[in-house]
Formats: structure tokens, sequence, C-alpha cells
């Protein structure tokens, strides 16, 4: 009924109209009035301008040559064009490309290595150090003194640095051999990690560290976080209240490092290391410094412990891990 409705309105006001007028849709109507359609859809037909199946295949062998594997199909089609040859438009040869699901990047290009990401662990003092090297400004533009630090990751101690007019691999080697004997490294109990600068990779440091028993790592190419020690002790440092926008000479430079290193790591209280300075931590003091904080907290709690709401305080702890890139957790498998 409401198929024969809309016929008859639609051969007065047309059916767009019809189908508004009686809620119907346009498309409930047609298949009203004309039936169920039976077996697949014609096919449809190839355009008069389609490239035929053997010029397809030529078009395919031609990109697959060895001089054009890797190059734009734009590219070769000039290319084709300057030796007087025609085979289909860039267009034409991208849509070929996809239907072989070929459509990708063909130029040749440099592949860089996968780097594999640093995972290290310091338990203890003298176990794992980082050293990077930062510019200090010099008297006029242009001009840098350069700042070597060597910095224990689990104690953020600082037992070596330099500052120089350059950075120098043969500098950098006598740095880490000095800090080593003083510190008294054995073979085989550490290891330095460091960026991917021109010094840090030389052969004379490798050297070096092979023949002291030292293990060595690399942070990956600019990624700054494999390396997030010694990072935040530049920032440290610059961010010091009386560090100078440049430095008159090398001395200037080599005094103010020299007292901020012993402030550094003699009185800055590190939040990394539940603020004991890097001093205690690397020579052993934390264990004595906190039984004398915990010994001040219970004498302040039994004087006054209605001013502790969750009851009796405790002296946080030096942490027993300091990692470089922490390794995922693995979620286990139900």
């Amino acid at each position: 009924m409401i198929a024969s409705g809309v016929s008859e309105l639609a051969s007065v006001v047309g059916t767009s109209t019809a189908c508004i007028a009686l809620a119907v849709a346009r498309a409930t109507h047609y298949r009203r009035t004309m039936g169920p359609r039976h077996g697949p859809p014609a096919p449809r037909p190839s355009p008069a301008r389609a490239l035929t199946e053997i010029e397809r295949t030529t078009v395919l062998d031609t990109l697959h040559a060895d001089r054009f594997v890797d190059v734009a199909p734009g590219a070769v089609v000039a290319t084709l064009l300057d030796e007087g040859t025609y085979l289909a438009s860039e267009r034409t040869m991208y849509r070929i490309l996809a239907g072989a699901h070929e459509v990708r990047e063909r130029r040749n290009q440099l592949r860089h290595p996968a780097y594999e990401r640093p995972e290290l662990l310091a338990t203890g003092p003298r176990e794992l150090w980082s050293w990077d090297i930062t510019k200090l400004r010099g008297p006029v533009k242009w001009t840098y003194f350069q700042l070597y630090v060597i910095l224990d990751v689990f104690s953020r101690y600082v037992p070596g640095w330099m500052v120089a007019t350059r950075e120098s691999a043969e500098l950098a080697r006598r740095l880490i051999a000095d800090t080593a004997s003083k510190q008294g490294i054995e073979p085989d109990s550490l290891t330095i990690h460091a960026d991917r600068g021109s010094s840090m990779r030389s052969r004379p440091v490798a050297l070096l560290l092979a023949d002291l028993g030292i293990a060595k790592s690399h942070s990956r190419p600019h990624v700054s976080n494999d390396n997030p020690y010694s990072e935040a002790g530049f920032k440290t440092l610059k961010y010091r209240p009386t560090f100078p926008a440049r430095f008159g000479s090398i001395e200037d430079a080599r005094a103010f490092c020299t007292d901020f290193f012993v402030w550094y790591n003699g009185e800055h209280r590190h939040s990394g290391i539940a603020m004991y300075t890097p001093a205690d931590v690397h020579h052993g003091r934390t264990v004595e410094l906190g039984q004398v904080r915990a010994d001040v907290l219970a004498g302040a709690y039994a004087a006054h412990p209605e001013r502790f709401v969750r009851g009796p305080s405790t002296p946080a702890s030096v942490p027993a891990e300091v990692w470089i890139n922490r390794p995922a957790k693995e979620v286990p498998r139900g």
C-alpha cells in the first residue's frame, strides 16, 4: 500500500518529494517497486584508455630493472622521456605498484644500525661511572673551555674533573687513568658509561679501558636520557647563582670549578640519595648518619607526639640500586 501510494504521488510531485511526504526512504521505495536483484552485478567495463595486461607487465618489469629499482616513479618517467620512451604516467606507475603491493620508499638510503638500549646497574660506589664534556663560555664570543667530568652514578660523587682549552682523546685518557688510580679501581669491577662523542669513542680511551679491565658503555645516538646523571650534574653546575655568563680566562674557570666541586661533593644535599651529600654516600657514612637522624626524629616524637599525625618518622634511606635505563617489568601472561 505504501509503495503504491508513493508511486501515485510521485507521478504528480516527483519521487523525492513523495518519499519525503510519506516518510519513506527512496532506497526502500525503489527496492519495493523494482524487486530484488538476481545474480552478481555486471562487471565494470575496462576503460578504453586503460593499459593492456602486457603493457602493465612491461611497466612493472621496467620499475624492477636494476637501474630503476630504487628510483621514484617520477624520476623513472623523466629518465624514459629523455631516452625517447613513454610507458605510462607517474600516477599510473604508482597504481601498478600498489596493485603489486610495492608502494614504499624506493630510494636507496642509509640504514642506521639498531643500537642496543644500555641497561646498567650500580649497587654501590665505584661500580658505575658516567663521564661527559660540556662547554664553558670564554671571554669573547665563539671561545670556549672544555669541562671534563667523571661522576659516580651510585653516590653522585665526582672523583675526577678537568678544564682544558680543547676536547682531546689524550686528555680524556689521562683523566680517566688518573681518576681510576686515585680511586683504587680493581680490574673487572667498574663500568664507564658515556655518550658517542669523538673523545668517548676514541682509540686511546678504548685501549686504556681495556688495559685497566674497565668495561665501557655508550648511549644511543641522540638519546640524552641514556646519560642522565652527567646531564643532571651539568645542570646543577650551570644553575648555580654564581655561575657566570662567561669566564675571563681558563684560570677563572678552573677556580670556579674547584669551589663548585668541593661544594657539590661535600655540602650539596642530593635528592636522589636521601638528601645526603655525595661524599657521605661515596665514603660509606650514611649508616652512621642515618642513625643520628633516626635518634633525632625519635627524640622529637617523644617530646611532641601530637605533632606527628602519622606516627614516628623514619629517615629516608639511600636507594639500594641505581639504574641507567631500568629494564621494563615483564607482565606475567595469564
